[in-house]
């Protein structure tokens, strides 16, 4: 009888200890939950602010929300004060965390925007419309060659031929983003309309001596770009004119 009763005291303790560390267990994963979820008011972009903007001038483009302190970015701002005179380096997007990392001075914003990969190279820009710039596949990185065509001015007849073999491309910054006409009136009273195509900025590294042949080309003649792979072959060859279209060149 003794033997039944202490058998039966000590199922109860270990039901009761039992009992316990479940207990224990629930609140430790409520806190946990808890925890993980948890929310800390940040700064998040409300309407795109354009790279080069002062924060504290566009304080309604931002707003504080509420993000979980887990998904809380190193360096998260939680007042425009903060930043200062900071300027944004990079285009800051609806939804994304305001950080310290994308606030510099304006010479940080110069040369953050614009990296001259070589020693001695110089950056140059030229405007070209979609179809020059193979249809906006030429990006930052971007290796390409590029070619000159050049009208008939009575000297000579109109030629095509490969300017620079390969050149890097370093920035690419929409100008006109939308396709314009234009009419006017000639002469003998007839009227003639023309298009002009959404144009790109593209900035190239190039050195010295090729900065000055693109500035001519761009003034003589119409640019264009070929996009390259580390496989493709270019060599400068003879210029293509209407007389050899056809043949060998």
């Amino acid at each position: 009888m003794a033997r039944r009763r202490l058998l039966l005291v000590a199922a109860v303790v270990l039901a009761l200890l039992g009992a316990l560390l479940v207990l224990l267990y629930v609140r430790g994963a409520d806190a946990r939950a808890r925890a993980r979820f948890d929310l800390q008011p940040v700064l998040v972009v409300t309407t795109t602010v354009p790279a080069g903007t002062p924060l504290s001038s566009v304080a309604t483009s931002v707003a504080l929300a509420d993000v979980p302190e887990a998904q809380v970015l190193p360096g998260a701002l939680t007042d425009v004060a903060e930043a200062g005179t900071a300027v944004t380096l990079t285009t800051l997007y609806p939804g994304e965390q305001v950080i310290a990392d994308k606030l510099g001075s304006t010479a940080d914003l110069s040369s953050a925007s614009l990296q001259i990969p070589d020693d001695g190279e110089l950056a140059i820009s030229v405007n070209l419309t979609d179809p020059a710039r193979v249809a906006g596949f030429v990006e930052p990185g971007s290796e390409v060659a590029v070619l000159v065509t050049v009208e008939a001015d009575g000297t000579q007849e109109p030629y095509s031929r490969v300017l620079l073999p390969r050149v890097g491309v370093i920035a690419v910054g929409s100008t006109t983003p939308t396709t314009t006409t234009t009419t006017t009136t000639s002469s003998d009273g007839t009227e003639e309309t023309t298009e002009q195509l959404p144009r790109t900025l593209i900035t190239l590294s190039l050195d010295q001596r090729e900065a000055q042949r693109v500035l001519l080309a761009q003034q003589q003649g119409e640019l264009a770009f070929a996009l390259l792979t580390d496989q493709s072959r270019v060599s400068g060859g003879q210029a293509v004119t209407p007389s050899n279209l056809f043949g060998r060149g």
